[in-house]
């Protein structure tokens, strides 16, 4: 069963472009609201030191809207670890897994590669890294019916459904852009589907909880 919350988070990916622009924010954020103060270990293949992982951090957190906060800042620092190691490489999980202490109910993020999520996912059922854990996989989730079931599938070997969480940002984009097929492709709706007809557009998320940007 898994840990009603996870004592840690696992940040695959941590030297890549979806982290520096919108995970690290979104962790300044939750530290500055208190929800943060679980240790977050980022792993990545270059061969980074922990100082420069420190300095990636605080020029995504200065670049997103700045630092309002020292003490947060600082607070988020201390919290991370890093480990450098190629995911194919049975040592890079054993590092992960000494990196994070008395953790035992880590969160997996996968911001990484799409052909790299298999890998990962198996990587931590081997390693037992699994156990007691979540995975968050990170857009896209397959490139087609039948490879999101093949993931699906790969992942369910590992985790149980309540400790898989799906992130794809791609899920609408067919419709959009089915949308302005239906708006181009008919003569009689494509004159009136503009600015002086069109009072408004609205987009709606209808959830309950906040979003970090």
């Amino acid at each position: 069963m898994t840990a009603s919350r996870s004592d840690s988070l696992v940040l695959f990916g941590v030297t890549g472009d979806l982290a520096h622009k919108m995970i690290f924010p979104a962790l300044y954020v939750m530290a500055k609201r208190g929800a943060l103060n679980a240790p977050v270990i980022g792993v990545a293949f270059p061969k980074w030191s922990l100082a420069t992982l420190r300095e990636r951090v605080t020029d995504s957190i200065e670049r997103s809207g700045g630092i309002d906060n020292q003490q947060t800042l600082h607070h988020l620092l201390s919290l991370l670890r890093y480990v450098s190691g190629d995911y194919n490489d049975r040592g890079t999980f054993m590092a992960i897994k000494e990196a994070l202490g008395s953790a035992r109910s880590p969160a997996h993020y996968l911001a990484i590669p799409p052909s790299l999520f298999e890998t990962v996912i198996k990587g931590l059922g081997a390693s037992n890294l699994a156990d007691d854990a979540r995975v968050i996989v990170e857009k896209p989730f397959g490139r087609d019916l039948a490879s999101a079931r093949e993931l699906n599938h790969v992942a369910l070997t590992v985790f149980p459904e309540d400790s898989i969480f799906r992130i794809d940002h791609f899920l609408g984009k067919e419709a959009i852009m089915n949308i302005l097929y239906f708006r181009f492709a008919n003569s009689f709706l494509e004159p009136i589907w503009n600015r002086n007809y069109v009072a408004s557009v609205q987009v709606t998320l209808s959830e309950d909880f906040g979003v970090c940007m």
